[in-house]
C-alpha cells in the first residue's frame, strides 16, 4: 500500500535533478550518447567533436560530404535531438 508521500524511482530522480539544477545537462550528456542512435553509425563514426552549449549543438566532422549532407538536414536533426530530449534542449547546430 502506497502512502501520500511515496514516489516512484523515476519521480525521485527527476525531481533529485531538478532540485539541484543538473537536469538540462543530463539530458545533453543523454544525447550526446545516443547521437549515434539519432544519426546513424556512418555519421557518427565520422564525428570528431560533439558537444552542447547554450542550446547550440558544435559539431566536427571529418568528411566535409557528410558535413554538407547535415548542413541541409539542420531542422530535422535538432527535431529529433528535442524530441529524445522532450524539451528545447538545441536551437541551433554549428559546424567546427
Amino acid at each position: 500500500m502506497r502512502k501520500t508521500n511515496d514516489k516512484s524511482l523515476k519521480e525521485a530522480i527527476e525531481q533529485m535533478l531538478n532540485v539541484y539544477k543538473i537536469k538540462r545537462r543530463y539530458d545533453e550528456t543523454h544525447v550526446v550518447a545516443a547521437w549515434p542512435d539519432l544519426v546513424g553509425k556512418s555519421v557518427a563514426n565520422r564525428t570528431k567533436e560533439l558537444f552542447i552549449r547554450d542550446k547550440k549543438l558544435f559539431l566536427r566532422i571529418e568528411s566535409s560530404v557528410i558535413k554538407n549532407e547535415l548542413v541541409m538536414m539542420r531542422s530535422q536533426i535538432i527535431a529529433k535531438i528535442n524530441d529524445e530530449a522532450k524539451t528545447v534542449l538545441v536551437e541551433e547546430i554549428v559546424f567546427l
